[in-house]
């Protein structure tokens, strides 16, 4: 979430003005709300591999807008945002799907989501 917090902030895009970057659904995602653009981060899974120096897991990445273009557009440049960061925790991102328009089934506002794999410096124990 840090990643897009710092990269958003610095971009000039209208469809990026205001956006907040969370790792919880919006509990009240009607356009009304000043909530969007909303982007939320999630871990969807760990995956395995064989060498100890690395971990992969999968974010789910979902981004609220005020209508399916800008979300789209939002979701786009999230995307590559990460796909071109590189540093000490996340060493690599590649894509996995998406960005995939939809509608949050609860407000009926539109949404893009994407999965990507991040692969992340471990945690030895």
């Amino acid at each position: 979430m840090q990643i897009l917090r710092a990269a958003l902030a610095g971009r000039s895009e209208p469809y990026t003005d205001g956006v907040t970057v969370g790792s919880l659904v919006p509990g009240d995602r009607s356009p009304e709300t000043p909530h969007l653009p909303y982007v939320l981060v999630r871990k969807d899974g760990d995956l395995p591999h064989p060498s100890m120096a690395n971990a992969k897991v999968l974010l789910r990445v979902t981004a609220w807008h005020e209508d399916a273009d800008q979300a789209h557009d939002l979701a786009m440049l999230c995307q590559g945002l990460l796909l071109v960061h590189s540093g000490p925790i996340i060493r690599g991102v590649r894509p996995v799907t998406g960005p995939l328009p939809a509608v949050d089934d609860v407000s009926l506002v539109d949404v893009s989501t994407f999965v990507v794999n991040a692969n992340v410096k471990p945690v030895p124990l």
